[in-house]
């Protein structure tokens, strides 16, 4: 740049600016012949059909065509064509809280939460959303104008009849949620209803971030003529988002690839193979007790006996030292 600069404002050869600015006359002269436009129109294509994903979605959507571009190469090419998605920035204030413990398998816990919209008739609905946080699967997607607690509960039962029930359920204090039945639901069937703090969505944040990509990619990019057009729209996006959407936080894969690859069809239940009572695997062994390590780290290599003598003794030596 600043050659050809140099070369266009001022008397001076080719030869004389690439001397001063110590460049080599060819690649002063070297012009690049690759051609974009056919991944740019590939890009573009994939845009179209799906406008809110971004460059690595549409780079696995070409490599499973048979594409294989490198990613570099594919966000260079979508930044000229115009097509990064711009997402607005949110100021977040940090809070320290107590840390929420980590799922180690399916149907551990499920996400619930409703969602609103309206149809172009103006009617409102709204859509009640059960997402497994651990493999990330949508497991339930009821679209109606209204949505009680027993509606709730037979959507619930529907569920667990495909996949077993699960040990907790996460959810809002909404009168839904909080209700007579559905109290008396969880605890005929041994559920553990966990309730958030009010005010703190963020203690639900798989649901709610479920409902940021069915606001975006669904509710916001198609227009509903009528509640049996959300639903049938809601639905396919719903099988779309399973079966087809990749998912960054499973390295790309989708909700179903993921749950098929753990196992989660055939394991996922509290009454599954190789599940204790809680719902959940069993303790790992202390790897130290077969390798004859001590598992204790008292004096005596783990025998209490022998640690118990020695903290007597302890404690009759520091007290005749304080006597002197």
């Amino acid at each position: 740049m600043e050659a050809r600069w140099l070369w266009e404002h001022y008397l001076v050869s080719a030869r004389r600016v690439c001397g001063l600015m110590i460049l080599g006359e060819s690649s002063y002269r070297y012009v690049s012949r690759r051609n974009d436009e056919p991944l740019r129109k590939r890009l573009l294509e994939a845009a179209r059909e799906k406008p809110r994903w971004g460059y690595r979605r549409l780079q696995i959507v070409l490599d499973e065509n048979g594409e294989h571009v490198n990613h570099k190469r594919i966000y260079r090419v979508y930044r000229e064509a115009g097509l990064m998605i711009r997402r607005r920035a949110r100021k977040r204030l940090r809070r320290e809280g107590s840390p929420r413990p980590a799922l180690m398998a399916a149907n551990q816990e499920w996400a619930l939460d409703f969602v609103h919209d309206a149809a172009g008739s103006g009617r409102k609905f709204r859509a009640l959303s059960v997402v497994d946080p651990y493999t990330r699967e949508c497991l339930a997607l009821e679209v109606d104008t209204s949505l009680g607690s027993r509606r709730v509960t037979r959507v619930l039962e529907a569920v667990i009849e495909e996949r077993g029930a699960p040990a907790a359920l996460r959810s809002d204090n909404g009168p839904e949620f909080t209700s007579r039945h559905f109290l008396a639901w969880c605890a005929e069937r041994k559920i553990e209803l966990v309730h958030i703090t009010p005010g703190k969505p963020v203690q639900n944040a798989h649901v709610e971030s479920f409902h940021g990509k069915l606001r975006d990619e669904c509710l916001n990019a198609s227009w509903f003529q009528n509640l049996f057009d959300a639903r049938r729209k809601i639905a396919a996006w719903r099988e779309e988002y399973n079966e087809e959407r990749p998912h960054s936080s499973l390295g790309y894969r989708t909700p179903a690839a993921f749950a098929r690859a753990i196992g989660g069809r055939e394991g996922c239940g509290k009454d599954a193979p190789g599940k204790t009572e809680t719902g959940f695997p069993p303790a790992l062994g202390n790897p130290a007790q077969g390798a004859g390590f001590p598992l204790s780290h008292r004096p005596g290599d783990g025998d209490s006996s022998l640690s118990r003598e020695l903290v007597k003794q302890e404690n009759r030596l520091g007290s005749e030292a304080n006597v002197v």
